[in-house]
């Protein structure tokens, strides 16, 4: 029945030849870890799973405020005050019954972080501050998982992959974690709420073709200005 299921469900996706029972069994095996489940993690969360991901993580300490409702869809004014990670579980549930989700309500530290990653193949990191970027990439390195990253602010985005089959790592691209003060962010600067909708769906986007082995990005940024539609590559 389970494969009957699949097909029903995949079949627009696996009609492609670059993925086909393959790789959809591929996704079906995947464990993917999403840090955050606020504006970047919300789409990642939703694509991820109606795309067949057999097993997400959702690591989240925070609640739901009614600011974060023009950009973190998963969520609904009757669910203000409630925990994101648990509610993130509910929804995405009902989006894909057939797969397994794990919330982690917890903040990430360096007693616990490690424990929560190792054991996922992918990490997306969709977290909102330096500390948790830097936690999870130095993790990431130490045990030798691939991390998708991405950040926004205003209109603009950033999407990288890091740490995959010996890439390089975020301390590569920017060695030394930023003191926040000297950093805007979207606390004080804002971001229009159809922004982590673009970025987060690239970050799904990426994290689907590494699980199906198609070319990802190579110690690449991707910048994103969706103000004026400027798409940069830069290579570091």
């Amino acid at each position: 029945m389970s494969i009957i299921q699949d097909f029903l469900r995949y079949n627009r996706q696996m009609m492609l030849p670059e993925i086909g029972d393959i790789g959809q069994e591929k996704i079906k095996q995947a464990k993917v870890l999403v840090i955050g489940a606020g504006g970047l993690g919300c789409p990642v969360l939703q694509y991820l799973a109606t795309a067949g991901v057999g097993t997400i993580g959702i690591a989240d300490f925070d609640i739901i405020e009614i600011h974060n409702l023009h950009r973190q869809i998963l969520y609904t004014e009757e669910v203000v005050g409630q925990a994101k990670t648990s509610t993130a579980k509910t929804v995405v549930e009902k989006l894909n019954p057939l797969i397994t989700v794990i919330p982690f309500e917890e903040k990430l530290t360096p007693e616990n972080t490690s424990q929560i990653i190792q054991g996922f193949d992918f990490v997306v990191d969709g977290s909102d501050n330096f500390k948790t970027r830097y936690l999870v990439n130095d993790t990431c390195v130490n045990l030798n998982k691939t991390l998708v990253y991405g950040s926004i602010l205003k209109f603009e985005g950033q999407v990288a992959v890091f740490n995959h089959n010996g890439g390089k790592n975020l301390r590569d691209l920017f060695p030394e974690m930023p003191d926040p003060k000297d950093v805007p962010n979207c606390n004080l600067n804002g971001v229009l709420g159809t922004l982590p909708g673009i970025i987060g769906t690239m970050m799904a986007h990426e994290t689907l073709k590494l699980i199906l082995g198609l070319p990802a990005l190579n110690n690449e940024l991707v910048l994103f200005d969706t103000i004026y539609w400027n798409f940069t590559k830069l290579n570091f």
